[in-house]
């Protein structure tokens, strides 16, 4: 004789498989895009903390060397909850990568202060909303319009 398994421990089951899925899947890691640096950047994609490790030399016992990791320091600590994730540009000599929202569209730029030991990161933005054709002022504490060069050769 067999026995039926009831729908509704079955479909607790899957759950149970998914959530522990998804629960191993708490960090995303990206290289920092400088060609010439081993550096490789951690989030948390639900606190949004940011972390980062690279190959270190071993001064002393001539061994293969050592991983250096670098703790979240200013503005890389755990952020609202959300849904966060890393991107790094196409600048080959840029260390930094981007943490983004991917929930409110918001983001900062992270890297190392190698003195310091930490990763930091920018205060998390969005650009200024725009009504009926007037820019919106920029938000106290943020540069305007021309604190940034001119990219792609535009004046």
């Amino acid at each position: 004789m067999t026995r039926r398994v009831p729908l509704a421990l079955l479909l607790c089951l899957s759950a149970i498989g998914l959530s522990t899925r998804a629960s191993a899947a708490a960090y995303e890691f990206v290289p920092a895009p400088q060609a010439d640096l081993n550096r490789m950047y951690r989030v948390d994609k639900v606190t949004g903390e940011v972390t980062s490790c690279q190959y270190g030399l071993q001064e002393s016992g001539g061994g293969i060397g050592l991983t250096v990791c670098f703790a979240a320091g200013e503005g890389a600590g755990p952020q609202v909850p959300s849904e966060y994730g890393l991107v790094a540009t196409r600048h080959t000599r840029e260390a930094g990568v981007f943490r983004v929202n991917y929930r409110t569209g918001e983001m900062s730029i992270c890297f190392v202060l190698v003195k310091k030991e930490q990763v930091v990161c920018t205060q998390q933005a969005n650009p200024p909303a725009e009504s009926a054709g007037d820019a919106a002022p920029a938000a106290p504490g943020r540069a305007g319009a021309g604190a940034t060069p001119p990219q792609g050769g535009r004046p």
